[in-house]
């Protein structure tokens, strides 16, 4: 399969890509192949498995899959009020499949959580199905949410993503073939990325859909840092930061150059407020997955508002870059937590920050190369535990880490000549190896590290 850029970068709600995104999606696709059935509808039922079973109440899972049933796609539902209409739905005991189709539901009969078992292709496994008037069932279907909001069905096949017409003219299958393609086409990480997305789009589209994500990521900044609930919802009681930050940080913006460091500050605060909109349910751009969502904004937002050089040519180029490090991790490895750990979120948001930022400020494909490598090594091993099953702690401040350290990646990068020892390659290959040896607990399952060692108020 090839990838585009916004297959990669897609607007959606919190507080999962891979728990809260793809399952809508699936839920949404199913219930549209129910529309074409002749067969009228009775009941329809959820099993949940494995990642999903373990950790789905804590990351919106129910609502995910109740909604898509109702025909809503995470791209286009009003995140604020999708709370209250799943809670509508249980109260009522009746679901309308795509709006249309009025079914009874019941919560606790309808939706299984099969917290001990795992079906065979991945952990995020999920089996939707649809019984007669005679409570015969007549459809059943499995999908996989396999990170990033991709799903794919039991025989691994895309469900809902954009196909290539014609073969990519610059295939992103390694980091090495990317060089050399460089070497011989004399085209940027940004320039071969953009040619591949020409088999979609015109350029003048592919710019402004990715100005359009670009402003999309503003905006969950924006509302993270003006929101007025003190707390985000569920049961830890997490104090909200961005806010207090903010404040503070304007109130003495005039004297950011007296302490250069305070620009650590402000970045912080970037990946503070998307992470803390998307504990909250809220709209962020997947980025490649929404437990790490405010890496790549927050390091865009630093190139903005840091580096005089700063354009909008330079933020399409870091996307375009970021885009194609990412697929190198899609295809080569994987970008779900419930299968190699947050090393596959935080690791590979942070990896695609780094090569976006350094071919934003004019880097070799040679520097992005490296830079994307060093942000990763520092992230091998990196473990899924959320406390509570909710994407907040450690999730939200880990975002905060990972972008302070794609920025340093990238200085260290550019103070070089792009020749280094570890390739990105093999640290893709040793991230694979490393989530393929992590225990199961330490990915997604909330069964260990921070999840069993702290205490949930």
């Amino acid at each position: 399969m090839t990838i585009s850029v916004f297959d990669l970068f897609t607007v959606g709600i919190g507080p999962s890509s891979s728990h809260t995104v793809g399952p809508m999606r699936a839920a949404q696709k199913f219930a549209t192949e129910l529309s074409e059935h002749q067969v009228k509808m009775a009941r329809v039922s959820v099993e949940l498995y494995g990642s999903l079973a373990l950790t789905g109440k804590g990351h919106g899972t129910d609502l995910a899959v109740v909604l898509g049933l109702e025909g809503e796609l995470p791209e286009s539902i009003d995140a604020d009020v999708a709370p209250i209409r799943f809670a509508n739905i249980v109260k009522a005991e009746q679901i309308q499949i795509l709006g249309r189709f009025a079914v009874p539901f019941l919560y606790d009969r309808d939706l299984e959580w099969k917290r001990r078992e795992r079906l065979p292709l991945h952990s995020n496994g999920m089996v939707f199905n649809a019984y007669d008037s005679a409570n015969q069932l007549f459809s059943r279907r499995t999908f996989y949410s396999i990170g990033g909001g991709f799903v794919v069905d039991d025989e691994a096949r895309p469900s809902d993503h954009i196909v290539a017409p014609t073969p990519a003219p610059f295939p992103i299958t390694s980091a090495d073939e990317l060089l050399e393609l460089s070497a011989s086409s004399g085209l940027s990480l940004s320039q071969m990325m953009l040619e591949n997305e020409k088999m979609w789009h015109g350029e003048e589209e592919i710019r402004s859909g990715l100005l359009n994500i670009w402003q999309a990521m503003k905006g969950s900044v924006n509302k993270g840092c003006s929101r007025t609930e003190a707390r985000l919802p569920g049961k830890l009681n997490v104090r909200r930061r961005a806010p207090g930050i903010y404040e503070h940080l304007m109130s003495r913006r005039d004297e950011t150059a007296k302490d250069p460091l305070e620009i650590m500050d402000w970045v912080n605060l970037f990946a503070l407020a998307v992470n803390e909109e998307n504990a909250s349910g809220g709209r962020v751009v997947t980025a490649p997955t929404n437990g790490a969502a405010g890496i790549i904004p927050a390091v865009i937002h630093y190139y903005e508002s840091f580096c005089p050089s700063a354009s909008e040519d330079g933020i399409v180029n870091f996307l375009l870059s970021a885009a194609a490090i990412g697929i190198l991790y899609k295809e080569n490895a994987s970008i779900s937590g419930a299968e190699v750990g947050c090393q596959g979120e935080v690791g590979v948001a942070c990896s695609m920050a780094a090569a976006g930022l350094t071919e934003a400020l004019g880097g070799t494909i040679q520097q992005v190369e490296e830079a994307a490598e060093i942000g990763m090594e520092h992230n091998l091993g990196l473990t899924c535990d959320p406390v509570g099953g909710l994407v907040q702690v450690p999730c939200i401040e880990r975002n905060a880490m990972g972008a302070i350290k794609a920025i340093n990646a990238s200085r260290l990068a550019l103070r070089g000549d792009g020749k280094h020892l570890v390739s990105l390659d093999r640290v893709i290959k040793t991230m694979r190896q490393t989530g393929a040896d992590m225990k199961t607990k330490y990915k997604e399952s909330s069964r260990g590290g921070l999840a069993v060692n702290v205490v949930e108020c």
